[in-house]
């Protein structure tokens, strides 16, 4: 019998997982280059970065529930063998259309595997101190990972097609597969766990048309038949989905779960991390290639201390959550990413300033995101593994995609104003930076460097409202789960 040490199986997951969370950043520094050759709109553009978080999200309750009731290591090896067919297909996409579709199959395949990561983490480790200190890596590759995305962008950019960024993924899909087979145990499923496709399909239609509306708001000539149809459509598909789930006998989501204050902290937190992790980073990186002027590798390896930090953070706070408590760690390192974007905001244009903000903002996402993943997974039945971890992710990939539709809607509807309000024209010019270089390029040089100046000026006062926006957003979320662990029941170990 083939010894399976915890800390392998571990390191296999983990490696999976390292894939599914570049995938939702790495495109921040190719997307320049993508709305170039692939000549997107400014809709597609955020499609092609959104569809992939927006699908994972809608899909996780499922797959959470596939997991429990089938086995996480099925669930595990099929979701490798998708991502890696999606990534291929994405890699060699002819129009982004069919980088639309391919992206949203790579969402398929990380959804299977997504909550199986923590449900096999959860069980390989039996010490609680160790599976504390595993949750803790665990976070620091997601937050970690996510965040360094737009550096392994940017490197491969720098040498090869754009496409690299989703083949990188073939060799580590394959080799984590092959390992997956060998070590990590297959674990028993609970056969009387449901899969429910129609309370799937309503989650997923719900996300897709809030976020349709949210994006319509920020366009410089919103349609309001676009607007109201999306909006209603959505919230009435995740009001059916929430009246099904109290309706079941044995719901996909055991709503009873949110009424531990630890629980629904760790949910708050995590939603509110990733989102403001997420949206900011995309800002971040897309000013500082298309206002500074930056190569992709470049404009990535001035936010690595935003990783780096992360990868540092996780296992410390891991180690810490016995002696302070998921709910007191998670108050105080969301306020610290609130007090690091704040710096980013008040020190912008100073490249110090800019470098430190990075680093505390990255620390605290990546301590945050541990005790987010503890006070989730450790207040819920084992039993409840896989349910538990897709709340959990759930959480991260709706707080990724609502930080770059709400952020990323804001940025576009402050620039298109402040660029009107200076006197800036082009319908081009007005919707975004990218046609408002594209629009430069064609026009006498004095004309150019007027349209530029104000372009540029305009997208800085976008950048600068969106990082106060965000830091505010994580110092309210630190006062709010502070208060509901303080009204809580006293906490259980871990929580």
């Amino acid at each position: 019998m083939t010894v399976r040490s915890p800390w392998l199986v571990l390191a296999i997951v983990s490696s999976a997982l390292f894939l599914i969370v570049i995938d939702m950043t790495v495109l921040y520094t190719a997307l320049p280059t993508l709305t170039r050759e692939l000549d997107a709109s400014a809709t597609e553009k955020l499609w092609i970065v959104n569809a992939y978080s927006l699908v994972v999200a809608g899909l996780l309750p499922g797959a959470g529930a596939l997991g429990d009731r089938y086995g996480h290591r099925r669930m595990f090896t099929i979701g490798l063998v998708i991502f890696a067919v999606a990534s291929l297909a994405a890699g060699f996409a002819p129009s982004s259309a069919a980088l639309i579709a391919a992206r949203a199959a790579l969402a398929v395949g990380a959804a299977a595997m997504m909550p199986a990561t923590l449900s096999i983490i959860r069980h390989s480790f039996e010490d609680p101190d160790q599976r504390a200190l595993a949750i803790g890596i665990w976070a620091a590759v997601a937050s970690g990972g996510a965040a360094l995305g737009p550096v392994i962008g940017g490197a491969l950019l720098e040498h090869f097609h754009w496409g690299a960024v989703f083949l990188i993924n073939l060799p580590v899909a394959l080799l984590a597969l092959l390992m997956t087979l060998a070590f990590v145990p297959g674990g028993k499923g609970h056969g009387h766990h449901p899969f429910d496709p129609v309370g799937s399909l309503q989650v997923l239609v719900g996300l897709v048309g809030v976020t349709l509306a949210v994006k319509e708001i920020a366009k410089p000539h919103p349609s309001v038949a676009v607007l109201v149809l999306s909006a209603l459509v959505g919230l009435a598909a995740l009001a059916l989905f929430t009246r099904r789930l109290r309706r079941s006998a044995n719901p996909m989501i055991d709503l009873a779960l949110f009424r531990d204050p630890r629980f629904a902290g760790g949910v708050i937190g995590a939603v509110v991390s990733a989102a403001a992790l997420l949206g900011v980073q995309l800002v971040i990186t897309q000013r500082l290639q298309l206002v500074q002027g930056l190569s992709p590798l470049q404009a990535g390896l001035f936010v690595l201390p935003i990783p780096l930090a992360s990868f540092m953070a996780g296992p410390v706070a891991g180690m810490m959550l016995g002696r302070v408590g998921a709910g007191r760690m998670l108050a105080a390192t969301l306020a610290v990413s609130g007090a690091g974007i704040l710096i980013y905001a008040a020190g912008f244009g100073h490249r110090w300033a800019e470098l430190a903000s990075f680093a505390i903002t990255g620390a605290g996402v990546g301590a945050a995101m541990t005790a987010a993943s503890s006070a989730i997974m450790l207040n819920a039945p084992a039993e409840r593994a896989g349910m538990a971890a897709s709340v959990e992710e759930v959480s991260y990939e709706l707080g990724g995609a609502l930080g770059i539709a709400l952020l990323g809607s804001l940025m576009a509807g402050i620039y298109s104003a402040s660029f009107a309000a200076a006197g800036g024209l082009g319908a081009d010019a007005t919707d975004s930076l990218d046609g408002a270089l594209a629009l430069a390029a064609t026009l006498p040089a004095p004309e150019a460097q007027r349209l530029l100046f104000l372009a540029t000026g305009a997208f800085d006062r976008a950048a600068g409202t969106v990082a106060l926006v965000a830091g505010l957003i994580l110092l309210a979320a630190a006062l709010w789960v502070g208060r509901i662990n303080r009204a809580g029941s006293p906490a259980r170990q871990g929580a």
